[in-house]
């Protein structure tokens, strides 16, 4: 027994150093290859044997013969284990290398692209993860092009809205002065038109800021949606009658919901007044309401002729106006823009799909 002990304490005690020797090379080569880890991480294993084993053997007095084959043996299990861990290393690093060139493309601004060589589950996991990140930011860039796009095109549009009144109320203030206008109160009435017009622009801007900005302060009530669909069909009615526009809202379930009642009822005359004001002479906007598994659907419906398919993407997006001309419909095209910014602080989600002879718009919100 006493041999025994013996012998497991030399053993211990040569596999001690080499582990401590190796530890500190490790921590010297942290910073290096891998093939340098795994070379001492082996070669501290192959030491650790061979000195335990010839601390035995010496121990055990065995012959000069003896020795030397158990030093034979145990140097090449060293050779082939080093050789074997080299190898690995190679690879391990052949593959990190192909991963890093992959993942500098797309931080470059590239789509990255997953090397085809096989590699660890380790290296494989942080491909998957560098191709949902680059998938991520390619969504991303594309948002990003175009918000910009509707920047630009909001600009633009706003610039020319602006400067046609802008224009009027000079002309128009200068015929005052110069006492050239034969009916000063009919000039007067136009002047407060076209400011009331600026001053709308600027209230959606104003509004579209605040949303962009997440500033929107929402003041939630438990209200019918029966009564907000009445109150904006009551206020979009003027606007219906003098486009000769026929407003249906019989379909319109009285379901609770808990929202801001102002800024939905804006929602609400914002829909209306796009749908008026596209739809013909003697055609209809008919509103709806209901309960469905997603929340509560409220729709405006009206016969526009529908939007192209290329288009439909782009509807809620700032400055869209539905036309390519220089002097498109009335309006910044901010109004679509608000509708699903103040949809979307409520937690909800805005629609639009074509239907037979029109677009039909929905607003869908969570029940209360």
């Amino acid at each position: 027994m006493t041999d025994i002990l013996l012998i497991g304490l030399l053993a211990f005690l040569g596999a001690a150093a080499a582990g401590l020797l190796g530890a500190l090379v490790l921590r010297f080569s942290r910073h290096r290859s891998l093939i340098v880890s795994l070379t001492v991480v082996v070669a501290v294993a192959v030491t650790a044997m061979l000195v335990g084993t010839l601390a035995v053997a010496w121990a055990m007095f065995l012959s000069p013969h003896d020795l030397t084959v158990v030093t034979t043996v145990v140097a090449m299990a060293a050779v082939v284990s080093l050789a074997t861990a080299t190898l690995l290393g190679r690879w391990v690093a052949a593959r990190s290398r192909d991963l890093t060139l992959a993942a500098r493309s797309f931080g470059d601004g590239g789509t990255f692209a997953a090397p085809e060589a096989p590699a660890t589950a380790e290296l494989a996991a942080l491909t998957r993860e560098l191709a949902s990140t680059s998938a991520k930011l390619d969504r991303s860039r594309e948002r990003e092009r175009a918000l910009e796009t509707s920047r630009r095109e909001l600009v633009a549009w706003i610039s020319h809205d602006l400067r046609t009144p802008l224009a009027g109320l000079r002309a128009m203030s200068e015929a005052l002065e110069d006492g050239m206008a034969v009916d000063s109160q009919r000039y007067l009435g136009q002047i407060r038109t076209e400011v009331e017009r600026m001053n709308d622009m600027v209230g959606d801007l104003f509004e579209l800021s605040r949303i962009h900005a997440g500033s929107l302060a929402l003041t939630p009530t438990r209200i019918s949606v029966y009564d907000l669909v009445g109150d904006a069909l009551a206020g979009a009615d003027p606007l219906a009658r003098e486009h000769g526009v026929r407003l249906v809202g019989d379909r319109v379930q009285a379901v609770p919901v808990e929202v801001d009642a102002k800024e939905m009822s804006r929602v609400l005359g914002n829909l209306l007044i796009n749908a008026i004001r596209r739809t013909p002479a003697d055609g209809t906007v008919a509103v709806a309401a209901h309960r469905s598994e997603k929340g509560v659907v409220l729709s405006v419906t009206d016969g526009c002729g529908g939007i192209p398919e290329e288009d439909l993407p782009r509807v809620f997006d700032t400055g869209w106006r539905g036309s390519h001309a220089r002097t498109p419909p009335a309006g910044a095209g901010l109004g679509l823009a608000i509708v699903r910014g103040i949809v979307e602080a409520h937690a909800g989600r805005a629609e639009v799909r074509n239907v037979t002879g029109g677009c039909c718009f929905e607003v869908t919100l969570p029940p209360a």
